[in-house]
This record gives C-alpha cells, sequence and structure tokens, in this order.
C-alpha cells in the first residue's frame, strides 16, 4: 500500500480558501436533474474556489479543482430509470475528466495502491444507459473511499434509495463530500480525502426530505439528519427553496443477487486501480504530451 502523504498540505489549501460570490459557480446548465431545476447553494462559499459545473446523461457534478474530487453529484430518478438500469451489466471504465484542467483534475495514477477505493458520487448502478453508466466513471464523479465502507455500508445506502425511487416513483438525490477538522488526508497532497459522505434524497411528489450521513472510515455507522442539519454541517443547500417534512429514510441492508426489486443488484466489482490501468494513463498521457509539445514546436 502506498503511503499517504500531504495531510499538512492539504490542509493548508483548506485554509487558505478565499471566501467568493456565489452567483454563476453552480450555474444550472442541467435543470432536469435539480429539484426545482435549481442546483444546490454553497452557503459555505469556502467550498466555492475553482469549481466547475460538469453535466452528463443522468447526472450533474459540481467538481472542485482544490480538492480534485466533486463537492457533489445530483440526479433525478425514477422507477423507469431504475428498471432500465437493471437490465445494464457493469463495465469498470476509470478515466480522467478531460474537461478539466490537467492541474484540477484527478488521475487514476492517484489511486494506485492508495489504500482507497474509487468512490462514485453519483453510482454506476443507477445509470440508465450504457453510455451514461461510462460517464459515471469519469474521475470528476469519484472520491478516495474507505474500501470497507464503500463495498458494505455505502453500496446497501446506494441499493436502499434505488428502491426507494423504485417505490415512490421519482426521487432527487444529492451526493456529496464533507471535509472536516485540520488536517485532511490526501492522496499524495494531490487528491483530499473526505471525512465523510452523504446522500440527500427528496421526495417531490410527497414533500419529504432527509439524508444519509456517513463518515468515510470501515467502522462509520450512518444516520439520518434534516436538511436544516445537513446544510450545517456541510455548507451546502442541497434543495435550495424546497421546503420538506423529514423523510422516515429505509434502513440500509445488504440484498443477495436473488433479491429483487424492480430487477437485480449488480455484485460490485473492484474498485482499486491495477497496474495496467495505471500503466495505459500513464502512456495516453505522454503521448498527448508529446504530440503537445511537437505541435507547439511546429505553430
Amino acid at each position: 500500500m502506498r503511503q499517504r502523504r500531504g495531510a499538512s498540505a492539504a490542509a493548508c489549501l483548506l485554509a487558505g480558501l478565499v471566501a467568493l460570490p456565489a452567483e454563476g459557480l453552480a450555474g444550472v446548465a442541467c435543470p432536469a436533474l435539480f429539484a426545482r431545476g435549481q442546483a444546490p447553494v454553497l452557503v459555505n462559499l469556502k467550498l466555492a474556489r475553482d469549481t466547475t459545473s460538469l453535466c452528463y446523461e443522468a447526472f450533474a457534478v459540481l467538481h472542485s479543482g482544490v480538492s480534485r474530487t466533486p463537492v457533489y453529484a445530483s440526479e433525478s430518478l425514477t422507477r423507469a430509470s431504475i428498471a432500465r438500469a437493471r437490465t445494464i451489466d457493469r463495465t469498470d471504465s476509470f478515466h480522467e475528466e478531460e474537461r478539466l484542467p490537467e492541474t484540477a483534475r484527478a488521475r487514476l495514477d492517484d489511486y494506485v495502491r492508495s489504500g482507497f477505493d474509487r468512490g462514485h458520487m453519483a453510482p454506476a448502478g443507477d445509470m440508465p444507459s450504457g453510455a451514461a453508466q461510462a460517464e459515471s466513471f469519469s474521475l470528476a464523479n469519484v472520491v478516495p473511499q474507505d474500501r470497507a465502507l464503500n463495498r458494505g455500508l455505502w453500496a446497501a445506502i446506494e441499493e436502499s434509495v434505488r428502491r426507494l425511487a423504485v417505490a415512490r416513483g421519482h426521487l432527487f438525490v444529492v451526493t456529496g463530500t464533507i471535509y472536516a477538522g485540520s488536517a485532511i488526508d490526501s492522496l499524495d497532497g494531490r487528491v483530499l480525502v473526505p471525512t465523510s459522505l452523504f446522500k440527500a434524497v427528496y421526495d417531490p411528489a410527497r414533500g419529504e426530505a432527509a439524508a444519509y450521513l456517513v463518515a468515510n472510515r470501515a467502522d462509520a455507522e450512518w444516520r439520518s439528519v434534516p436538511l436544516g442539519e445537513l446544510t450545517t454541517v456541510s455548507g451546502i443547500d442541497v434543495f435550495p427553496g424546497v421546503t420538506a417534512t423529514v423523510m422516515d429514510l429505509p434502513e440500509p441492508r445488504a440484498y443477495s443477487r436473488g433479491d429483487s426489486a424492480g430487477g437485480r443488484p449488480k455484485g460490485r466489482a473492484r474498485e482499486e486501480p491495477s497496474f495496467e490501468e495505471w500503466a495505459i494513463a500513464t502512456l495516453h498521457r505522454m503521448a498527448r504530451r508529446l504530440l503537445r509539445d511537437v505541435l507547439r514546436s511546429i505553430f
């Protein structure tokens, strides 16, 4: 396992954040993916530094160039979209996000032998098409996640939310990161490791909402928090303008492959990148840099 370094440097990055205006930082380019067409609002403006809004087929991300992880990912889940997602076999295709500057994005080699899984914020299991699933493997949608958490409790939370969407017909879901404390861990001083994760759920038909809140560690236990408390601890108003009663979130539990609720849950594939993946990504990156240098020398 590679030694995790750069905690003090990461803490300095967070400490040096400057409050920036909120206008335009999370512009609604894909309103159908947000409750009431409104993107989450960053109440803690320190989170807004070097952020980029990215739209995908089935989810939207606000990415941070400081943490090199998502601030949040937003989805609109329906009974029909989950039914389609159940028919798609998982094919791992983790890749760097080419729409982000190289200095602001995570790389595949950041995760090699890190001891952390590449944890999806918008889960691959939610994606209603092969193309959408491929997009979900962008590192812009990924955080360093404790391996036991990712494959245990967090997987159960993801599946419980899918089943809730099937039962209720339509949910808006925002999944996000929290960095708390003075010493934030990092992967080689580049990719910050969230201290906690949340998954907020809103049922627009019933006017109910709540969030799962989980520490990013192997022995974590989940708790349900109302939207107001989530805003306080995360610095994000995930469903702005929404007035909702507190939802009774389903207890996360592991589902066997034989269980059926609108389809069969897929097994979770290995998340840590292989040496081959790292080598291929490195060769591709070297080739792109060589081509860029050649073009610069010509023009």
